[in-house]
């Protein structure tokens, strides 16, 4: 079975409710996932994973300090996680907040590391973004890009 981090900072709550229903989501599709707020990853199992999907807040149109210093920490298995399926998610506080830019600024460090992403067609195209707590239109997202990413890690690894 393939293995996925899912992992995420959040001070209000909506990141991680987003997290959770996209963990929950995965598991049903047969994958072996491990929920872990960002600041408690071991940035050593990285290797271990199959895929990655992280979120953050979206903070000044940018992901939160510390995704952004788990990235930056990730550097240490540069050209070791080629090949692996990544993702991003963000919630935000207003509709037009930037939430796409904190997306594609997580996207864009798993493209470096040599990841395969897989843009959404029916949904939030980079991922999904809230606007406050998280609802049905983010349910929905959440059920595309899990369904997506779970084909996509099959595929790859």
């Amino acid at each position: 079975m393939k293995k996925v981090l899912v992992t995420y900072y959040s001070r209000s709550g909506n990141t991680e409710k987003m997290a959770r229903m996209i963990a929950d989501s995965l598991v049903t599709r047969d994958l072996t996932v491990e929920l872990i707020k960002v600041e408690e990853v071991d940035i050593d199992t990285l290797p271990s994973y199959d895929g990655f999907i992280v979120g953050s807040p979206n903070y000044f149109g940018t992901m939160a300090w510390p995704v952004k210093k788990f990235i930056d920490e990730s550097v240490k298995y540069f050209r070791k996680l080629d090949g692996r399926a990544a993702a991003a998610f963000t919630s935000e506080g207003m509709i037009g907040g930037g939430g796409d830019t904190v997306v594609l600024d997580i996207l864009k460090a798993f493209l470096i590391h040599g990841c395969i992403v897989q843009g959404l067609t029916s949904a939030g195209h980079y991922g999904p973004v809230a606007v406050g707590a998280p609802d049905g239109r983010i349910a929905n997202e959440v059920n595309v890009l899990a369904a997506t990413f779970t084909e996509l890690v099959n595929r790859v690894r």
